[in-house]
């Protein structure tokens, strides 16, 4: 069921996504070569708590830390380790929510550790303009397909190729609420955009195919060819203007 969320409702979002948007500034401060991907977990836990919000991602259907910290061919999920560190020219996505208030944020970032090859570089820049693409299209009246196929069409001219096994969702009091969001889509399908809907937007594009696999650990997901791919998420709510409102940018 689609829950279309009260005035009050989405001002709880917004400071969940303000928390949500600093721990991920924080991560970017953070993110170098020799560090852990375990580290950048036990700091953005320890902020989110600081914050007195709760890690939204920890415990989530098992899963056993506050961060995902996805390298290189891993799009998304991947589980922070004091074994994963961070060599110099790797890409990493982190994705992390925060509850406050009962209400949740969710956004994602992919940063370069260090010096990154030209290549990775353009993958990360078109994959944020991706989801700007996107919002242009973030409207009322509007339909979910408008907004996954400006995704897709941008990332598509530029080469890369839109991985469809995974896709956005609507957020409120839970992460995952109705509707999918594909980073895909026709012009004029889908569900019709109305102000109060509340959804996260998060491209998450490939170098190479868009064909995935999943992990042994059961939760990362990772390209099936090996090549690199770049993830940007952000909370989102469709204002009583009609526009779109990024709840979880700084």
């Amino acid at each position: 069921m689609i829950s279309i969320k009260t005035k009050q409702e989405i001002a709880a979002m917004r400071d969940a996504g303000r928390i949500v948007a600093e721990v991920l500034a924080l991560m970017g401060e953070m993110v170098k070569p020799g560090i852990s991907t375990y580290e950048l977990d036990t700091a953005a836990e320890k902020y989110i708590r600081k914050c007195h919000a709760d890690p939204t991602f920890k415990g989530y259907q098992g899963f056993p830390a506050s961060i995902c910290a996805s390298i290189n061919e891993e799009i998304v999920h991947g589980i922070p380790s004091k074994h994963r560190i961070l060599m110099e020219g790797d890409i990493v996505s982190i994705d992390t929510g925060a509850t406050f208030r009962e209400y949740v944020g969710d956004a994602a970032r992919t940063f370069p550790v260090g010096e990154i090859s030209d290549e990775k570089a353009r993958l990360v820049r078109v994959t944020e303009e991706s989801f700007y693409e996107g919002m242009k299209q973030a409207v009322a009246k509007q339909r979910l397909g408008d907004l996954g196929h400006a995704i897709q069409a941008h990332a598509e001219k530029n080469g890369y190729s839109i991985i469809r096994d995974l896709v956005g969702h609507g957020i409120g009091k839970n992460m995952h609420e109705d509707p999918s969001v594909p980073n895909y889509g026709t012009r004029g399908r889908g569900l019709r955009l109305e102000p109060g809907l509340a959804i996260a937007v998060e491209p998450m594009v490939a170098m190479g195919h868009y064909t995935i696999k999943v992990l042994k650990d059961g939760w990362t997901c990772v390209t099936k060819d090996g090549s690199p791919s770049s993830h940007y998420e952000n909370t989102i709510v469709i204002t009583a203007d009609g526009g779109p409102e990024i709840m979880t940018r700084l």
